[in-house]
């Protein structure tokens, strides 16, 4: 050490440990609140999942803890869309005027019209309940599908049971559920059947609009089951937005204009077709 470095210490020590306190405390918080954002932004995410009741939220959850390495990689294309918009295609959806803009700039390359989120709110006994509207603000497609397949939240079959007067019953794997003629309710495997009294297991062939209804009671079949997977119901391409939003078709395009859905936007399949071979991943959605 130096003697000027010496002296430092020697005649104003005090303050020198003082500083150098400062700084690691400095340190220390800052990664204190880092570690409290994100975990903050972990339990936002897992309320939201748990409030929407719908496990897609998981994977988004997963994606977000493993991009921490590209945070750097993702500011700089962030800058870069920023700096040059004119370049960068996005999609604009209009709640109020149920419409839909792929543009580049000021030029419009694609426009129709859609369905979104109908606004209601849906209760359950014991204080759940969900509430059914588009969300605002910038999403990104994270992902594009073709013939997508629809895995019910709990909400589908609360709500399907209201509208039939009926009440709703969980079916978990392992239990099994007896009907008036003997026979049961059971998980084999990734089905859910009904297992006669001789033994014969016979699936159940389900359908949105037409559940499984035991005791008056429509039975809510367990994640991973085939009953637990509609095919058509949303249309022929689903472009993913994360939190379980989605741009999707439909088997109802007679909805299309109207709010209606339970939070995603609604294409007719000819339109999302469209739009699947026109939009890539990463391609920014705006809502308003």
């Amino acid at each position: 050490m130096s003697g000027k470095g010496a002296g430092f210490f020697v005649s104003g020590g005090r303050a020198a440990w003082i500083l150098i306190a400062a700084v690691v405390v400095v340190a220390a918080a800052s990664v204190l609140l880092l570690s409290t954002t994100v975990n903050a932004r972990y339990e936002r995410d897992v309320s939201r999942m748990v409030f929407n009741d719908n496990l897609d939220v998981l994977d988004g959850i997963k994606r977000k803890i493993g991009a921490s390495a590209d945070t750097l990689k993702q500011i700089l294309v962030d800058s870069t869309e920023a700096a040059a918009p004119d370049s960068v295609p996005y999609i604009v959806v209009s709640i109020t005027d149920h419409r839909l803009w792929y543009k580049r700039g000021d030029q419009i390359l694609f426009t129709t019209r859609v369905a979104t989120g109908s606004g209601k709110v849906l209760a359950k006994g014991g204080g759940n309940k969900w509430k059914f509207e588009t969300p605002r603000g910038r999403l990104v497609v994270e992902s594009k599908e073709t013939d997508p397949i629809w895995v019910p939240p709990d909400w589908h079959y609360v709500e399907m049971a209201k509208k039939k007067s009926l009440g709703v019953v969980h079916l978990v794997r392992g239990q099994s559920m007896k009907l008036a003629d003997g026979s049961v309710i059971t998980v084999e495997g990734s089905e859910v059947v009904r297992k006669t009294a001789d033994g014969q297991l016979i699936p159940f062939d389900v359908a949105e609009g037409r559940e499984i209804v035991v005791n008056k009671n429509i039975v809510i079949p367990p994640f991973g089951t085939t009953q637990r997977k509609y095919t058509g119901v949303l249309g022929t391409n689903r472009l993913n937005m994360g939190d379980g939003y989605a741009l999707h078709g439909t088997d109802e395009p007679t909805s299309i204009g109207t709010s209606v859905s339970h939070g995603c936007v609604r294409l007719r399949n000819e339109d999302i077709e469209t739009l699947y071979q026109m939009v890539p991943v990463g391609t920014p959605v705006y809502i308003y």
